[in-house]
């Protein structure tokens, strides 16, 4: 009876089903599509950001001296939006920025160039590749297609086997 493990992915936790053989015994298909070869910046109208489309509020605690720091240059520094004040207690201020605006995290916008992904077959599973198979990279989506459905035939096949 199969039963769940966790997993680390990425910075997080995630919950998958343990095999019952060894990542020896499995076979990959995947899909990539990477920063570097497939997305590219973009500004916030572009990435259709909710902070430019929605506006945004920056609370500023001036009685601390990043509070300070902050105020200061989103109001003296800052020309790229535009905003209005307003004083919600003795230390500490809004910055009410309304749609249009660009957000502060612009630099990380990206779109998806119109390209393919890749399409992976590689051996093993998510706990590895102890075979060390070499990453087959399919030419055509049709291809890596055809390779899953012949895989999965021969999976069936050795079922039916015994």
């Amino acid at each position: 009876m199969a039963h769940m493990v966790q997993v680390p992915f990425g910075q997080t936790m995630v919950s998958r089903l343990a095999p019952d053989l060894g990542p020896e015994y499995y076979k990959t298909y995947s899909m990539s599509a990477p920063f570097r070869s497939h997305w590219r910046r973009a500004d916030c109208e572009e990435a259709e950001c909710a902070d430019f489309l929605n506006g945004f509020v920056m609370t500023c605690d001036f009685s601390t001296e990043l509070g300070q720091k902050q105020l200061h240059y989103l109001t003296k520094v800052d020309k790229d939006r535009r905003y209005q004040m307003q004083r919600t207690g003795p230390y500490e201020v809004k910055l009410i920025y309304g749609p249009g605006n660009p957000c502060f995290k612009r630099d990380s916008h990206r779109v998806p160039l119109e390209r393919p992904p890749f399409y992976y077959v590689s051996g093993g599973d998510w706990r590895g590749n102890p075979r060390a198979t070499k990453r087959y990279l399919h030419q055509r989506p049709e291809d890596w297609v055809d390779d899953f459905a012949t895989h999965q035939i021969g999976i069936a096949e050795a079922v039916q086997r015994g």
